[in-house]
């Protein structure tokens, strides 16, 4: 701690670049989940292709994602951000799949016999409905993004990761533990925060039942 403590600067540089490449990732990946999700929930027979497909690509080994794309990418940001923006996709379409599911078909059936359009449906009822199981999926998947732009710094896409692979290369426990420290805040914050989000959807949720 007194090597983080003496070099605060260095560290709150690498964070800021690590809530970047996690921030910029998940925001794009919620952004391309949600259109799959709403796809994907009223035709079960997408399941398996989509959702299988989404699997596999979560199986393969974050590094090897990494360095497969310099090739064509170069080592930097982009190289990193598009393997975080594919992981996070098996919980995020998953959780907009289950979330919209779950609405109740008798609350979707009121609505239609008030008049209301299917877009109207979907943005009225069941978002609502379903939010607090979709922002449990950008929590679970914003603490996986965090951990996981670690192994960014391998390709010179800075952040955190660069602390731990530095430290452990010079055998400098002072940066290893002010890595490990600041990224597990950087969770913490990140789920304690969509947490509150989360909470406040159930709430409401709640309310509209």
């Amino acid at each position: 701690m007194e090597w983080m403590l003496h070099n605060l600067d260095e560290v709150w540089r690498l964070t800021v670049e690590h809530i970047e490449l996690s921030g910029t990732a998940l925001l794009l990946a919620v952004v391309i989940a949600l259109p799959i999700g709403f796809l994907v929930a009223p035709r079960r027979l997408l399941d398996l292709p989509v959702l299988g497909v989404l699997g596999v690509i979560y199986t393969i080994p974050s590094l090897a994602f990494f360095v497969i794309l310099i090739p064509y990418f170069g080592p930097g940001f982009v190289t990193a951000l598009i393997p975080l923006v594919a992981y996070a996709q098996v919980v995020l379409v998953r959780n907009v799949v289950t979330g919209l599911r779950g609405v109740d078909r008798d609350v979707i059936e009121a609505a239609r016999g008030m008049g209301m359009s299917r877009q109207q449906i979907l943005v009225s009822v069941e978002l609502p409905l379903a939010a607090p199981v979709m922002i449990a999926g950008v929590r679970i998947a914003a603490v996986s993004t965090v951990a996981l732009a670690m192994v960014a710094a391998l390709v010179n896409a800075g952040g955190l990761g660069e602390l731990l692979f530095v430290g452990v290369s010079q055998d400098h426990m002072g940066k290893i533990v002010a890595g490990s420290v600041a990224a597990s805040a950087l969770a913490f914050a990140f789920n304690a925060g969509i947490g509150a989000i989360e909470a406040r959807a159930h709430h409401a949720a709640s309310g509209e039942r």
